[in-house]
This record gives structure tokens, sequence and C-alpha cells, in this order.
């Protein structure tokens, strides 16, 4: 892998397996579970557990194959519908949501969704709730004014996107703009749930190192009300783990509400 060059998510994809077994996995040696997957967990069963955000219908548009992300939206909202830019994502998705030979093993996201809600003796029906909820998992494309085109989606009550805008985006107007079409499928008054990484400039999935816009937290709250979004809520939790797998310095949780 020569150092110097970074590939374009958008353009050139990952390995999405590889890219769940480094950063989100539950194998030794994997360093990043704090950051990569309680932080957001804790926060996202803080925000919908207090009712405050609420509805029927969620999308999520996150980066890869993840779906620890789902685990408090699945008790919140009836219908949920992914997102993914990458066909090898939605594949590995559906072998998840479908329970097929060969599907990610997410049990021990599940063992701490089931702490936080304090139902540990209902790991299962973790599992079987999000796959009930799961209602589409389509393609989007971000060169498109309407990212789901030709798919004309209702508006949602909460859009989550976890990890996603730092790697499809450049520059800052680029992040700007990716996030404009991004609060167009949420209804007014509709929530935004935004997970990222701050002052990151790549993160390597097997031989590939994948470009990273990098940003700040006053850059995410400065965009984020341009765009007519009011922030709720905002943590920022420094990085306390060593690896150059990726560069971050910390990760930030944002709630916003769409304008009327």
């Amino acid at each position: 892998m020569d150092s110097t060059t970074h590939t374009f998510y958008p353009e050139h994809g990952m390995d999405s397996r590889k890219h769940l077994d480094v950063y989100c996995s539950n194998k030794e040696g994997m360093v990043f579970a704090d950051d990569f997957l309680t932080f957001p967990m804790a926060n996202l069963h803080y925000q919908l557990s207090t009712g405050r955000v609420k509805g029927t219908f969620v999308t999520d548009i996150s980066i890869g194959s993840f779906i620890h992300q789902l685990y408090s939206a699945s008790n919140s909202f009836e219908e949920i519908v992914i997102l993914k830019l990458k066909e090898k994502c939605i594949m590995e998705l559906r072998r998840w949501v479908h329970d097929r030979t060969g599907a990610y093993d997410w049990s021990h996201t599940s063992s701490a969704a089931a702490e936080l809600e304090g139902t540990r003796d209902q790991l299962q029906e973790q599992e079987i709730r999000i796959r009930s909820s799961v209602k589409h998992i389509l393609k989007c494309d971000f060169d498109q004014e309407n990212i789901t085109s030709p798919v004309l989606l209702p508006l949602a009550d909460c859009i989550i996107s976890a990890w996603l805008l730092e790697t499809i985006s450049k520059n800052e107007d680029e992040y700007m703009r990716n996030l404009e079409k991004i609060s167009k499928l949420l209804k007014p008054r509709g929530h935004l749930l935004l997970i990222g990484v701050l002052d990151t400039t790549y993160g390597v999935v097997g031989e590939e190192r994948i470009h990273c816009f990098k940003y700040n937290e006053d850059f995410v709250k400065n965009v984020l009300s341009k765009l007519g979004l009011v922030i709720d809520y905002c943590a920022v939790q420094r990085r306390s783990n060593v690896s150059d797998l990726i560069d971050y310095g910390a990760v930030i949780f944002v709630a916003a509400q769409k304008g009327e």
C-alpha cells in the first residue's frame, strides 16, 4: 500500500467485510470499540429513549455495512430504510437482515444494546426487532440531486448518518452540499442524528487507505446552522486508543432538528 495515495470511497469502494472486522468487530486487537461502538450506541440510546426524537419512519445513511446504530432506532420507529452507496454493502446487509449463511456476527453489539436497555435476557429479540423493522435497503447516489432517484422516498421523521460525509466529501463545499442532500430527505421538525470523526485524513481498510475530509467540531456546527438545522445536543469524545489504521482525533455525535 502506497502511504501517499488515498482512494476515494464513492469511486473505488472498499472491502465491506474487512471494514467491519477492523472497526466494529469483537476480534482480538480491535481497539476502536469504545469510540466506534460504545460511544455512538450510548448517545443514540440517550437521544431516542427520551422521546424527544420520535415518529414512525427513520432513514439510515451510513458508511459500510454497520447495523449497531439501528438498535435504538428499531425501538423508536416502526420502519427503517437503509441507503448505501455500494452494492457490496447492500449485499452484506441483506445477508444479515435475512439471516443467511455467512452473515456477519453482530452478537457483541446485541449484548451491548440489551445492556443499555436493561434487557440482557432478550438478546435474540434485539436482532429480530431490527430485521423486522428494515423495510428497504436501497442504493443512493450523491451525484444526483435526489440521492435515491428514481425512487422517491417519503420524508423521514429521523435520519441517522454515521461516518459517511467525511468519506464522500473532498472539501468544505462538498460536505455542505452532501449534507444538504441528506437534509432534504428529512421532514420539517425532523431530527438528524450525525456521527463522525474529527481531524482525520484517512482510514485503512485492507490494502486501501481511504480518503477522509478533515474537519473540526466548529465546522460541523456552522454547516448545520447554515442549513437551518438547530443543534439540540452535541457530544465529543477524545481518542484514547493507539493505532495507525486511522488518524482521527475524536468522535462526535450531534442531534439537530430541521426547521419548519
